[in-house]
């Protein structure tokens, strides 16, 4: 009897000590993205239902591209991305997407739909059990203003020497086409991030719908392939200084909307009304705005 006990109790501290290992590749993996990269964005458009759809033009461009952890927690970690403009002539830096990765995470929101007459998005909040994100990460990515973008849970695989996380979840338009595309108002994003040996990959199956009350209608499917080829720091230490500069006001500005998503309610967000910009708004805060400054443009442009 007493043989059986010690035999379960090492059990228990194997499968205990497993966990741990995985989470810790989790965490390797995650922050493995930080650092300094020259970044591709590629995507085309591969096929439609409707054999009359015309494709839309691929998409390329470059540039260079500064990934720093900015918060670092035993099951927390984000990500911010920062991009580098102009960087023969005049650089210039844009706070771009952040990615935050939650371990085990229950609370959500999921795009619902976009409405062009009005700008204006819808956002559900969804809680999952524990039993269905067990040992998964949560990515939650936000937009330049740190408002939301669209969020998925799911397993990080480490298996014949390859490091990848994958979901399908549903976002607004990507800024590329915000402004210029109206026969879709959902993009099904299958993300796809993997580590490389030269950085990462962030590929993207997606398909384009239009959203009715009458249900869903593909558009078309798109392909999205962009690498993240690690460079020289040097490369990227305009986008050092930069953050230096202004982390302080965006620390607010994710503490004013981290206060409203524990509401734990619906969301509409207005990125634009009438003339007027919501990352626009964000972007004018001076770097000794408080959360209560950032707080008052979410109020405004969100309910």
């Amino acid at each position: 009897m007493k043989k059986l006990l010690a035999l379960g109790v090492t059990s228990l501290l194997c499968i205990n000590l497993s966990a741990q290992n995985k989470l810790e590749q989790d965490r390797n993996a995650i922050k493995s993205m930080a650092g300094c990269y020259k970044v591709t964005f590629n995507f085309a458009e591969t096929f439609s239902p409707d054999s009359a759809y015309v494709k839309h033009n691929n998409y390329k461009s470059w540039a260079y591209e500064l990934v720093k952890v900015i918060e670092d927690q035993p099951k927390h970690i984000a990500l911010q991305h920062l991009l580098i403009v102009n960087e023969d002539k005049s650089p210039m830096v844009i706070k771009h997407w952040r990615q935050d990765w939650d371990y085990e995470n229950t609370d959500f929101y999921m795009f619902k739909q976009y409405n062009p007459a009005t700008h204006g998005q819808e956002w559900t909040y969804v809680t999952k059990s524990p039993v269905e994100v067990k040992g998964q990460w949560s990515q939650k990515v936000f937009q330049v203003d740190d408002s939301p973008r669209y969020e998925g849970t799911a397993t990080w695989v480490h298996y014949d020497g390859r490091h990848y996380w994958e979901n399908t979840t549903d976002a607004p338009l990507p800024r590329r086409e915000y402004s210029k595309r109206h026969d879709y108002n959902v993009t099904k994003r299958t993300n796809n991030q993997e580590i490389t040996d030269y950085g990462w990959l962030h590929q993207q199956d997606n398909a384009k719908v239009l959203r009715t009350p009458e249900g869903d209608k593909i558009i078309a499917y798109e392909k999205g392939w962009n690498t993240y080829e690690k460079v020289d720091n040097q490369m990227c230490q305009v986008a050092e200084d930069w953050w230096k500069e202004n982390h302080k006001v965006w620390k607010n500005v994710r503490a004013a909307w981290k206060k409203r998503f524990n509401a734990k309610k619906d969301l509409k967000l207005w990125p634009k009304k009438g003339d007027k910009l919501m990352y626009q708004a964000f972007f004018n805060l001076e770097p000794n705005a408080t959360q209560k400054d950032a707080s008052k443009i979410i109020n405004e442009f969100s309910k």
